[in-house]
């Protein structure tokens, strides 16, 4: 079995890109990865998407990707797991160099939600939800995050202002990321006094959609981060349905066995790259990961555990929720920022010292989990 290592990564500023493709956003990015790892030979392309086919009409992304690079030949797919479409594509491309079957994988997580109007966005993203179950009562995505954060607060006695020091957390980092959508400080008045969108979560409280892409180089040759484990785990489709709707186990079952894989303790993790997509996902996943007690991860926010600087920093680049959430490329941005950290190029968001990283994607209410742990190679 091969050790799998990132030569190179690279990501575009998440924004509104209208005078460009979803072939353009892929390419522009693969080839600055496939540049920034010397131009190696590329056996193998993965592209992670959640919506291609309903929001740009457009699939068979890996043959559009390997055709636009003039890589005839190649072997390409894409891989969708809804929100967590662009983790597991990094999960695959992970795989095949660990199979020792591919020295190079490329993979890109791309998403172009802007051609879409709000009414259209929302039945996209509904759709990692079941049709039968979910969709035809028309519950919409935010509605059942809305619904377990209310449960949330209300198992735990835990108030509305406790929640918003997350997305106050992303934007702080977020000021000086340079690939972040919002780069904008908030404070927890701001957040409180913006509009609700599905009652207890507000706009400044949700990530926001946008258009954009991010890619790393995987080999088996050594390069300057390796992937120490890569593991992905699923929950009950239906949220309804659930026994412990409070509890991720996705999250927990990826999580368990990523750290067994990786041999590395919790505790030497210095930071983490967390699905915020909502606040409440944001306490849940770290709370599954035991990073907080349950009941406990909000308060750990408000107190200044998860800033940077501190114990356990996360969301360094602005997270979903500042960086922003082109759902099917957001995993592979969660990889990109922890390659940029650990390879000591993270900039003015550098951890100090960052040695060890892990990162949290989700598709659907934890759904689909699928946990990273890197490493700095000295």
């Amino acid at each position: 079995m091969s050790r799998v290592f990132i030569s190179s990564a690279s990501a575009l500023p998440v924004s509104e890109y209208w005078t460009k493709s979803l072939a353009d956003l892929m390419t522009d990015v693969a080839s600055k990865a496939i540049d920034a790892a010397n131009g190696v030979k590329i056996d193998k392309i993965i592209v992670g998407n959640m919506m291609s086919g309903y929001a740009n009409h457009q699939e068979h992304l890996g043959a559009l990707l390997a055709s636009s690079l003039g890589m005839r030949g190649v072997e390409a797919m894409k891989v969708e797991a809804a929100c967590g479409s662009g983790g597991a594509a990094v999960h695959e491309g992970y795989l095949s160099v660990k199979s020792g079957e591919y020295e190079n994988v490329l993979v890109v997580g791309v998403e172009k939600m802007k051609d879409m109007d709000t009414p259209k966005t929302t039945k996209a993203l509904a759709m990692a939800e079941s049709s039968d179950f979910t969709q035809a009562v028309g519950a919409s995505f935010i509605s059942l995050n809305a619904l377990l954060m209310r449960l949330y607060m209300n198992s735990y006695n835990v108030e509305e202002e406790l929640m918003d020091y997350f997305p106050v957390i992303a934007h702080k980092n977020a000021v000086t990321s340079p690939h972040a959508q919002y780069r904008k400080a908030v404070t927890v008045e701001d957040v409180k006094r913006s509009q609700v969108i599905a009652d207890p979560i507000r706009l400044l409280s949700s990530a926001p959609s946008g258009d954009g892409a991010a890619a790393v180089v995987l080999s088996a040759k050594e390069g300057p981060v390796e992937i120490l484990s890569s593991e992905i785990a699923t929950n009950d489709l239906i949220v309804a349905q659930r026994e412990e709707p409070l509890r991720f186990l996705a999250t927990e079952f990826a999580f368990k066995r990523a750290m067994q894989k990786s041999g590395i303790n919790v505790q030497d993790i210095d930071f983490m790259e967390v699905h915020d997509a909502f606040p409440v996902v944001a306490s849940l996943a770290l709370e599954a990961m035991g990073i907080s007690k349950r009941g406990k991860a909000p308060q750990d926010a408000a107190d200044g555990r998860f800033n940077m600087g501190s114990e356990l920093p996360i969301l360094t680049f602005g997270g979903l929720k500042a960086r922003g959430h082109p759902v099917g490329a957001t995993g592979a941005y969660q990889i990109a920022e922890a390659f940029m950290q650990l390879a000591g190029t993270a900039g003015q968001n550098q951890v100090k010292g960052a040695k060890l990283g892990l990162t949290h994607n989700v598709g659907g209410v934890d759904t689909t989990a699928v946990i990273h742990v890197l490493r700095r190679v000295e």
